[in-house]
């Protein structure tokens, strides 16, 4: 999940700032009331609202899957999704599972074959 932008936050804080009662401001923007107070509680220890960084490595077979697989499904059409994996990985050296593949096909609308 997304953390909320930086804007979201500050007109957030600013609303409860000029009074608004929490409630009311979680409903108006869409927030939980406990977010709210996280934000309190991250601006008076650090003065700032500034969303933390995504934990983690980042995503690294997303941007070549994205990149490559068009042109792979187009080229070898009748292949399975199994075959899809091997394929990528003899290629382009990186294993994928079929999870993976299934999803970045999904992702970019390709259709693939059904049967072995």
């Amino acid at each position: 999940m997304k953390a909320y932008s930086k804007d979201l936050r500050l007109r957030v804080l600013a609303a409860v700032d000029r009074g608004m009662p929490r409630a009311e401001v979680a409903k108006t923007f869409g927030v939980s009331v406990s977010t709210i107070k996280r934000y309190l509680r991250l601006r008076r220890q650090t003065g700032d609202v500034q969303p933390k960084p995504i934990p983690g490595p980042p995503a690294r077979k997303r941007a070549l899957l994205e990149e490559k697989l068009p042109t792979q499904v187009r080229l070898n059409p009748d292949l399975t999704l199994e075959e899809h994996c091997e394929l990528f990985e003899e290629e382009h050296g990186i294993e994928v599972s079929t999870a993976t593949m299934s999803r970045a096909l999904k992702r970019l609308g390709l259709a693939l074959k059904k049967r072995p």
